[in-house]
């Protein structure tokens, strides 16, 4: 019998060689990538509690509603209390599904609405991201909501009457600035969830987009963002839009505080000049509204 070549066993190894490299390569690349795109989700700002020293992505902020404190969960890849045991096929559902690895429903505080928009491949990107994190072991909070609400039988019922998931598709009839302002703000940075008034069910009411929400997360009023002359930032230049989103600073000097603050400092400052000029571009072009009052 032959004995093998020792060049084509050479070359062999070579090539296994440059395949695990190559793979390797692909792997941080999604990494990267994926930490890019959870910046411009606002991951770490909802999954990370809101004091001094807490553990990033380990859960345990409260948001309080008008239906109840949500408590968000630890998103780290611990197996016991986290996301660790979570296959990207079920992370994917999560977000753009909102249904748990169990197949039971999401209240629509987790924004999967508008992560629903979200592209597989930036999906998935962001899980390897998460699960690239070092894992913490820390058990989710229980929600503090009132009795009829407090069953994910609740939330299937929400998600039957007001979720309809849907990929993004770009508008042709617009240019690349606006379908990229589009997609970030509809979807991946879901600008929506806080500055779109809500029903009295808590969907949120399309054609009032961004027209600020009086009574929005953590009970606060949400300015109006629509390009309308008095109630919204009509006055406001694209610079304007891309400093704010840059730095937190208006144009009348003044600063973002509060969540709005922490949003710039977690998530648009995070962006490129480029993702910030298209967002810009996208909330010019919308319809200009006044606040609900």
């Amino acid at each position: 019998m032959p004995r093998p070549s020792p060049a084509k066993g050479l070359i062999g190894a070579l090539l296994a060689a440059c395949l695990l490299q190559a793979a390797t390569a692909s792997a941080e690349t999604a990494v990267e990538r994926g930490r890019y795109l959870a910046a411009a989700g606002g991951c770490v700002s909802c999954h990370t509690e809101d004091r001094d020293g807490a553990e990033p992505f380990a859960g345990g902020r409260a948001l309080a509603t008008p239906f109840g404190t949500f408590y968000a969960p630890n998103i780290t890849p611990d197996a016991g209390t986290g996301i660790g045991g979570w296959s990207e096929a079920q992370f994917l559902a999560a977000l753009r599904r909102g249904r748990s690895p169990a197949g039971s429903a999401y209240f629509p505080a987790f924004p999967y609405t508008a992560y629903a928009g979200m592209s597989e491949e930036d999906a998935a990107a962001i899980y390897a991201y998460l699960m690239s994190l070092t894992p913490v072991a820390r058990a989710s909070l229980p929600h503090e909501l009132p009795w009829y609400l407090d069953t994910r039988l609740a939330a299937r019922a929400w998600q039957w009457l007001f979720f309809r998931p849907a990929a993004f598709v770009p508008d042709d009839t617009r240019d690349a600035d606006w379908n990229r302002g589009a997609y970030l703000v509809r979807h991946l940075g879901h600008c929506g969830e806080c500055h779109t008034p809500r029903s009295a069910l808590g969907a949120l009411r399309a054609g009032e987009e961004m027209a600020g929400n009086p009574l929005g997360p953590e009970e606060r009023k949400v300015p109006n963002i629509t390009p309308h002359g008095e109630d919204g930032i009509g006055g406001w230049s694209i610079s304007d839009i891309e400093t704010f989103l840059d730095f937190g600073m208006l144009p009348d000097g003044d600063f973002a505080g509060a969540g709005m603050g922490q949003v710039i400092n977690d998530n648009t400052s995070q962006l490129t000049a480029a993702d910030r000029h298209a967002i810009a571009i996208y909330l010019k072009a919308l319809p200009a509204l006044a606040t609900p009052r």
